[in-house]
C-alpha cells in the first residue's frame, strides 16, 4: 500500500492540552451553544448552563496561574507587541509555530472568557428585583451574546484554517491533548 506524501512524513508529539483544559473547552463550547441555539433566554436551563459556563471560565482563570506549563497565562498572554509580530509574520506568510496559544489566539479566547463573564453578570441582574424585566439590560445581554456568537464564529474558523496552514490538527489536539507538529519544536523531540 502506498502512502500519501503526509503520511510518510514523521509527526513529533507534544503534549500540550491537560485534561482540565479540554474539559473547560469543550464544556465551554457545549454551554454556550447549548444556550444559544436551545435553551431558551429566561428559562431555568439557560440559566444554571449560564451559571455553569461561568464557572468553568472562574475555574480557567484560575488554571490559568496554577496549571500546567501551556495552561498558564504567563506562557501565553497576549502583548501588543507580540500581537502585532504574528499579524507581520502572518503578512509576510510566514508559519510561526506556537506549542501553546498563538497570541491572536489567546486575544480571542480571553475575550471570549469576558463575554461569557459578562453574560452571567447580566443575566443575573436580569433575575433580581431591581433589574427585572429592564429593557436596557435584556439588550445588552442579547449584544454580548451576539458578539460571543461572532467570537466563536472567528475561533472555529481560525482552527480550521490554521490547522491546514501549520499542519498540525489543532481540533484533534483539543481531544486527545497531544499537537503533532511536521518537524521538533522548541527544544522538544
Amino acid at each position: 500500500m502506498n502512502k500519501t506524501p503526509s503520511e510518510s512524513i514523521p509527526l513529533h508529539a507534544v503534549k500540550v492540552w491537560d485534561i482540565a483544559v479540554r474539559i473547560f473547552h469543550w464544556g465551554l463550547a457545549l454551554g454556550v451553544l447549548l444556550n444559544l441555539f436551545v435553551f431558551e433566554e429566561g428559562e431555568t436551563l439557560h440559566q444554571y448552563s449560564g451559571y455553569i459556563v461561568c464557572g468553568l471560565v472562574l475555574a480557567r482563570i484560575l488554571w490559568g496561574f496554577v496549571g500546567t506549563r501551556y495552561a498558564r497565562f504567563s506562557q501565553f498572554f497576549p502583548t501588543v507587541d507580540k500581537v502585532r509580530q504574528q499579524m507581520r509574520n502572518m503578512g509576510r506568510g510566514e508559519n510561526t509555530v506556537h506549542i501553546g496559544h498563538s497570541p491572536m489566539g489567546a486575544v480571542v479566547m480571553i475575550a471570549m472568557g469576558l463575554a461569557v463573564l459578562a453574560l452571567a453578570f447580566t443575566g443575573f441582574l436580569m433575575d433580581t428585583d431591581q433589574f427585572f424585566g429592564s429593557e436596557l439590560l435584556e439588550e445588552t445581554h442579547e449584544f454580548i451574546a451576539n458578539g460571543l456568537m461572532a467570537l466563536v464564529f472567528v475561533h472555529v474558523m481560525a482552527a480550521v484554517v490554521l490547522s491546514k496552514v501549520e499542519g498540525v490538527n489543532l481540533v484533534s489536539a483539543m481531544v486527545t491533548g497531544v499537537k503533532r507538529f511536521q518537524k521538533p519544536v522548541n527544544g522538544h523531540k
